[in-house]
C-alpha cells in the first residue's frame, strides 16, 4: 500500500472517529435532556408526599382521624351494577362477559389495535375493572411466582400508555398460559395515549389466566401521578360522561395491585428498588389497601398512622440503584432513595435472595445490569421520549433463573423510512420542545436575570453569563454550553442574543405544547381528593372549618417548603380573603372554591401574557434562526396516528448473561 493510500486512510478514520464522537454526544445531550426533565416533573409530586408528611408529623393528632373519604362506599363501588351513561359518539359492538376466556382477549385486541373506533361500551370497561379489583383484592402483598411447571417466565417493565409495545411483547412472545406466565411490573398508565386500552387488556389476561398473569403496582398506579402525567385526562376524554365513576373503579384496582414478587424464592421483582431499610417481612404484612394513592396519606380508619410502612411501599415504588456504596435520598426524583452496591448485598444475604429486577428507568437499550449483576432494570416502552429514543425489552428467565433479554422496537417501519440523520433530528426536535415548554415556566425570571447582566440594554451577554442565568433559574443540570446554539441560535462564538432565546420561548409550537401538558396546580386542583386530605389535616379539631390559629401553624410548615416565596403575614391574609362568607373559618367549600378562583386567575394572567407577547412578536418578526428552529420542531414532533401491527417491529434476541 502505498503513502497515500495509508494518509487516506488515516484521515478517513480520524474523521469517521470524530463523527461518531460528535453523534455519541448529541444523543448522550439529548438522552440527559429528556432525564432530567422527567425527573424534575417527578420532583414536584414529590413534594406533595413531603408536605403530607410534615403535615402529619406536625400534626399527629390529626392523622389518624383523617383519610376516610371512601372507605365505606368502597363494596358499593365494586358490587353496584354497570348502569354507566352511554356515551356520545360510536362504541364498538364488542360484548364482554364473565369469565374472561381468550376468545374475549383476542377480541379486545382486535379491537384496540385500530386506531379509530376502539372504545368499548363504558359498561364492559367498568365490568373489567370491577371484576379485575375484585379478584386483584384476594392477593397478597407479594406474589409467588415458580418456574416448576412453566420452566420459564417473562417479566416486562413500563409500558406506560405504549399500547404498540405490549401488543409486540404478546405476539413475539404469545399469549399467557400456565406454560409461558409473565410479570408485569408496574406502570402501566400515564404519559402515552392508550393506556386505558394497556390497563383494560392487562386485568382481562389476568382475569383469563389468574395462575399464569402476575401485576404489580408501579409510583404510577396513582390517581395523584395520573392528575399530571395524563391517564386522567385521557379517560375523560375518551368517557366524558362516565369518567367519574370508571376513575373511582381504577383506584380500586390501583390500592389491590400487589406490591411486588418474588420468583423462585430468589428473585425479587418490584417497581423501584429497595432501601436500607426495606424489609419483605414488614412489607407482607402491610394492609396494602389503605394506600389508595402512595402520595397521599393512607386511609386509617382512624388508627394512628404508621409512617414506617407508608416509607416501605414509598421506597419500592420510586428508589433507584447508583454505583457508589450507601444509601441517599434521591434528589433527582425528589422521592425514594439512591441505593448502592453494599445495599443490595446486605438486602439479598438478608432475604435469601440472588438478584432484583426492578423497571422505573428508562434505558437506551431496555435493560441494564447493575451492582455486578445483582440488580436488573427492565424497561419495554419503546420509543419513550420519540421514535427512535429508545429500544423496549423484556426478560425470559428459564429454570436456573438465566435472563434472555429480548429487544424490540414497535412500529419499525417509521422508523426505517427515516436516515439516521432524520432519526437524530426526530429525537433532538422532540428533547428541544419538552425542554422549552418546561423553560416556559420560568420565561420571565430568565429575562430578568439576562437583563442584570446587560445594563446597557443591548440585548447580548457573554455564553457564560447565558449558561449561568439558565442553570440558575432552572436548575436542570443540562450541559447549557453544548445546547447554546439549539436554544439560541444564529450568535456568534463570544455572545448570546438572549432575546433569540425568549422568542424560542413564545413561538406558537412551544405554546401550543405548553397548552396541552398539565401544571402542578392543574394536577393538584384536578385531584380534589388531595385538597381534600389537607383540609382534613389542617383541621385539627375535626370541627369542618379551619380556624386562623390553625392555619397559623399549617403556615409554619408551607413556608418550610416555600422558602422566601411569601411571608407569614402575606399568607395569614390569603387565609382570611378565602373566608368567603366573612365568619372567622373556612369550610371546605369555602377552601375548594378559593383554590378554583385562584385557577382561573392564573390562567387569565398566562392568558393576558400570552396576548401581549404575541402583540409584541407581531410587531417585532423573530429572527430566521429562531423560525428555522421552530419550523423544524414542529414537523419533526408530529406523529401519524395509525393502527397498530404487531409484527412492525424489530426485536432481537440478547445472549444470556449470568446474574
Amino acid at each position: 500500500m502505498d503513502e497515500n493510500a495509508i494518509r487516506a486512510a488515516i484521515f478517513i478514520q480520524k474523521w469517521y472517529r470524530r463523527h461518531q464522537a460528535r453523534r455519541e454526544m448529541m444523543r448522550r445531550c439529548n438522552w440527559q435532556i429528556f432525564q432530567n426533565l422527567e425527573y424534575a416533573s417527578e420532583q414536584d409530586q414529590a413534594e406533595l408526599y413531603k408536605f403530607f408528611n410534615d403535615l402529619i408529623k406536625h400534626m399527629p393528632q390529626a392523622a389518624g382521624r383523617k383519610n376516610q373519604h371512601h372507605g365505606e362506599s368502597i363494596i358499593s363501588l365494586l358490587d353496584e351494577k354497570d348502569d354507566m351513561m352511554d356515551e356520545l359518539g360510536d362504541t364498538v359492538n364488542a360484548k364482554i362477559e364473565m369469565p374472561i376466556r381468550k376468545s374475549h382477549i383476542d377480541l379486545l385486541i382486535d379491537v384496540f389495535r385500530k386506531k379509530r373506533g376502539n372504545r368499548l361500551h363504558p359498561k364492559y370497561v367498568a365490568l373489567i375493572l370491577r371484576e379485575g379489583a375484585k379478584s386483584l383484592k384476594q392477593l397478597p402483598n407479594i406474589s409467588m411466582v415458580s418456574t416448576a411447571v412453566s420452566q420459564q417466565v417473562t417479566v416486562c417493565g413500563d409500558l406506560h400508555g405504549k399500547l404498540d409495545d405490549l401488543l409486540v411483547v404478546l405476539h413475539k412472545n404469545g399469549l399467557p398460559s400456565s406454560s409461558n406466565p409473565y410479570v408485569f411490573n408496574g406502570d402501566f398508565v400515564d404519559r402515552g395515549k392508550r393506556g386505558l386500552e394497556v390497563l383494560l387488556l392487562l386485568l382481562s389476561l389476568y382475569l383469563a389466566f389468574p395462575q399464569a398473569v402476575f401485576l404489580n403496582r408501579g409510583n404510577h398506579e396513582d390517581s395523584v401521578m395520573n392528575a399530571r402525567y395524563g391517564f386522567i385526562r385521557e379517560v375523560e376524554g375518551k368517557y366524558p360522561r362516565n369518567h367519574k365513576r370508571l376513575l373511582a373503579i381504577i383506584d380500586e384496582v390501583y390500592r389491590w395491585l400487589p406490591l411486588g414478587s418474588v420468583l423462585n424464592s430468589r428473585v425479587l421483582i418490584v417497581h423501584g428498588g429497595i432501601s436500607d431499610n426495606t424489609s419483605l417481612d414488614l412489607i407482607k404484612s402491610i394492609d396494602r389497601g389503605k394506600y389508595v394513592s402512595i402520595l397521599r396519606p393512607p386511609l386509617t380508619d382512624g388508627e394512628p398512622l404508621d409512617k414506617t410502612e407508608w416509607q416501605q411501599i414509598f421506597d419500592i415504588m420510586w428508589s433507584d440503584p447508583q454505583t457508589v456504596m450507601g444509601c441517599v435520598p434521591n434528589t433527582l426524583r425528589g422521592a425514594g432513595v439512591w441505593f448502592g452496591p453494599d445495599v443490595t448485598e446486605n438486602f439479598l444475604q438478608r432475604h435469601r435472595l440472588s438478584y432484583v429486577i426492578r423497571s422505573h428507568e428508562c434505558k437506551p437499550n431496555g435493560h441494564e445490569f447493575m451492582h455486578d449483576n445483582k440488580v436488573i432494570t427492565i424497561f419495554s416502552a419503546s420509543n419513550y421520549y420519540a421514535i427512535g429514543s429508545n429500544k423496549g425489552a423484556y426478560i425470559r428467565l428459564n429454570n436456573q433463573l438465566m435472563p434472555h433479554f429480548v429487544q424490540y422496537i414497535s412500529a419499525a417501519s417509521q422508523s426505517k423510512r427515516l436516515s439516521f440523520k432524520q432519526r437524530m433530528g426526530m429525537v433532538e426536535s422532540s428533547a428541544l420542545k419538552e425542554l422549552a415548554v418546561k423553560m416556559r415556566d420560568y420565561r420571565d425570571e430568565l429575562e430578568d436575570e439576562f437583563k442584570k447582566f446587560d445594563p446597557d440594554n443591548t440585548g447580548c451577554i457573554t455564553i457564560t453569563n447565558w449558561c449561568y442565568v439558565m442553570e440558575k433559574v432552572t436548575k436542570l443540570g443540562l450541559p447549557w454550553r453544548l445546547l447554546r446554539d439549539k436554544l439560541a441560535p444564529g450568535t456568534d462564538s463570544h455572545m448570546v442574543n438572549y432575546y433569540t432565546t425568549l422568542d424560542l420561548l413564545d413561538t406558537d409550537v412551544i405554546l401550543e405544547a405548553e397548552a396541552d401538558g398539565t401544571s402542578v396546580m392543574d394536577a393538584l386542583y384536578a385531584n380534589k381528593a388531595s385538597l381534600v386530605a389537607i383540609f382534613n389535616i389542617i383541621d385539627a379539631d375535626d370541627s369542618g372549618e379551619i380556624t386562623l390559629d390553625e392555619f397559623e401553624t399549617a403556615i409554619d410548615l408551607l413556608t418550610a417548603h416555600m422558602p422566601g416565596a411569601y411571608s407569614k403575614e402575606e399568607m395569614l391574609e390569603k387565609c382570611r380573603m378565602m373566608d368567603l362568607n366573612g365568619d372567622g373559618k373556612v369550610d371546605l367549600n369555602e377552601f375548594l372554591e378559593a383554590f378554583r378562583l385562584s385557577d382561573v386567575q392564573r390562567k387569565q394572567q398566562q392568558d393576558e401574557n400570552t396576548r401581549r407577547r404575541s402583540e409584541v412578536r407581531a410587531s417585532t418578526k423573530p429572527s430566521d434562526p429562531v423560525t428555522e428552529l421552530a419550523d423544524r420542531i414542529s414537523r419533526n414532533t408530529v406523529i401519524v396516528e395509525q393502527d397498530i401491527d404487531p409484527s412492525d417491529c424489530e426485536a432481537k434476541v440478547i445472549k444470556p448473561n449470568k446474574a
